[in-house]
């Protein structure tokens, strides 16, 4: 796995930002931000570019977004 300084900051941001999903999702007893929230989490720590994390995590927190209303 790559360790540089970008990936690093990036899995932090994304790994946080996965966190606060997971306690909302938690909190509020909804799971589609509980189960995003992991993921997001997850992504962080199996993705060794910043860049590809950065996507990925974007594309998820949209999907979130989008699905809310709907499930």
């Amino acid at each position: 796995m790559n360790f540089d300084s970008n990936t690093l900051i990036a899995s932090l941001v994304w790994g946080s930002v996965g966190s606060g999903f997971a306690a909302y999702g938690w909190k509020q007893k909804e799971m589609l931000p509980l189960f995003g929230g992991l993921a997001l989490i997850g992504f962080s720590y199996f993705i060794s570019s910043a860049l590809a994390m950065s996507l990925v995590s974007l594309a998820l927190i949209s999907l979130i977004y989008l699905l809310r209303g709907r499930v």
